[in-house]
């Protein structure tokens, strides 16, 4: 799935909404409908799923001023802003992620966040199918919502309960795009990597976000992590897609390890995340149980590996050399272990 920002929290629609009049796409700048033009392209040439972030608040709007000033006592840029504009999105755009943001000023009475979610999954043309997150109110991060994101870089490092979501970006310190940022300040792919790893392990999805500049062409140094991203997946999505946390997250016995399994009818996959590749033949594991039908292979090249079984559980790895311009990627590496017992 992606989720656009349809909203930030400077007001501007990126869609020709009638609450929004001459500060939109359509009236001023690009003269066009963003959002819907970016609907329409993710579901004609793809299976992903549309998604859309707003901002309940708006730093500069009277209306929004005024009911802070009351201490939230009055609720006018809620009933003549915030909602109207969220029902125009689903009834127009009909997104199966509603990404809500800016709730922390005030609960979820002010934003009157129960209303509208209770039409969202009774009314709503997508009640069905449609997924939020927990931003609906100062009380409610953490607490309410179909999936937690808990803050912005959210990566307990441990298993959640409940689903989660790690929103984070690759520029370290902004959300948009900077023309004085340097290099450094951009998260390299082993950085972004690890990051994704460690959330889809503890039960996480990330949402990866990149901020185009006004010209809306992606960066090249986002597109570079975005194709590295993509390249990476292609050998080792089998790891991640459709994946389940295991029973243990992280290795005990070798550091930079990290698990997600599959169960399916011979038993269960377990899939070990290697963040350094072995500094000797042998890599050692100490948390899969191997079974008389384990076999250990690496994502994405051909022959099986051998293996030494340890006691009371866990394997030692016999890793051949492999010339790397046959490794299958160049940064974190997958090993499958099938049949695992525990």
């Amino acid at each position: 799935y992606l989720v656009f920002v349809s909203k930030h929290h400077e007001g501007f629609t990126n869609w020709p909404s009638k609450y929004s009049f001459n500060w939109n796409s359509q009236d001023v700048g690009p003269n066009r409908d963003i959002v819907g033009e970016l609907m329409n392209a993710t579901r004609e040439h793809s299976d992903l799923r549309f998604g859309l972030y707003h901002s309940l608040f708006e730093w500069f709007h009277p209306l929004y001023l005024a009911d802070k000033q009351s201490g939230f006592a009055t609720q006018d840029f809620v009933n003549q802003k915030t909602l109207p504009e969220l029902y125009e999105l689903v009834n127009t755009y009909k997104p199966e992620v509603v990404w809500s943001d800016g709730d922390w000023v005030a609960n979820d009475t002010y934003w009157k966040s129960k209303e509208f979610l209770a039409w969202l999954y009774t009314d709503s043309p997508v009640k069905d199918t449609v997924v939020v997150n927990d931003r609906w109110g100062k009380n409610c991060s953490c607490h309410h919502g179909d999936v937690y994101t808990c803050g912005d870089k959210f990566n307990p490092g441990v298993l959640q309960k409940h689903k989660w979501v790690n929103a984070m970006t690759i520029d370290r310190h902004s959300w948009g795009f900077r023309r004085n940022a340097h290099l450094a300040e951009f998260l390299t792919i082993e950085e972004l990597l690890q990051t994704f790893i460690t959330t889809v392990s503890c039960g996480g999805n990330m949402l990866m976000n990149v901020g185009p500049p006004s010209h809306g062409f992606i960066s090249p140094i986002y597109e570079e992590r975005l194709r590295q991203m993509g390249s990476w997946l292609q050998v080792n999505g089998e790891g991640i897609y459709s994946s389940k946390p295991w029973t243990y997250q992280n290795d005990t016995l070798t550091k930079g390890v990290w698990y997600t399994s599959k169960t399916n009818t011979s038993g269960t996959d377990v899939y070990a995340f290697v963040f350094d590749w072995p500094s000797n033949s042998v890599l050692s594991l100490g948390l899969p149980k191997t079974s008389a039908a384990t076999t250990i292979s690496l994502l994405g090249y051909q022959e099986l590996f051998s293996f030494n079984t340890r006691q009371p559980a866990g394997v030692d790895i016999v890793v051949p050399a492999i010339p790397i311009s046959k490794l299958p990627c160049l940064w974190m590496w997958v090993f499958k272990i099938t049949a695992v017992d525990n």
